[in-house]
């Protein structure tokens, strides 16, 4: 199983940005694996975010769309979610998932926290 490892949560005031980081503990993970973000606020579901697939196919929340942006570095074998114009509503604690394109299986990572403050 991927061992994933997120980073780059925190409190931020309304309006401001954030990038999150999630490195994978394998090679070649991101080119055999669709990587995304969740995010799961107090109550609510666990929601997809953003994911990215190896040929750089993106699928976005709509809620997301035009604010938040995934990318990927294949050489740091790290996946990122640059958050801009954050509002209360994104605060939730953001989850790294991997799956596997080969068998399915999925990973997901500790989770980081991210709070924004009206």
């Amino acid at each position: 199983q991927v061992q994933l490892v997120e980073s780059g949560g925190g409190l931020v005031q309304a309006g401001g940005s954030l990038r999150l980081s999630c490195t994978a503990s394998e090679r070649a993970t991101l080119g055999t694996h669709r990587m995304g973000w969740y995010r799961q606020a107090p109550g609510k579901q666990r929601e997809l975010v953003a994911d990215i697939a190896p040929g750089d196919n993106t699928d976005y929340a709509d809620s997301v769309k035009g604010r938040f942006t995934i990318s990927r570095d294949y050489a740091a074998q790290t996946i990122y979610l640059e958050m801009n114009g954050l509002t209360p509503e994104d605060t939730a604690v953001y989850y790294c998932q991997a799956r596997s394109l080969i068998n399915l299986r999925t990973s997901w990572g500790q989770g980081t926290q991210v709070t924004v403050s009206a």
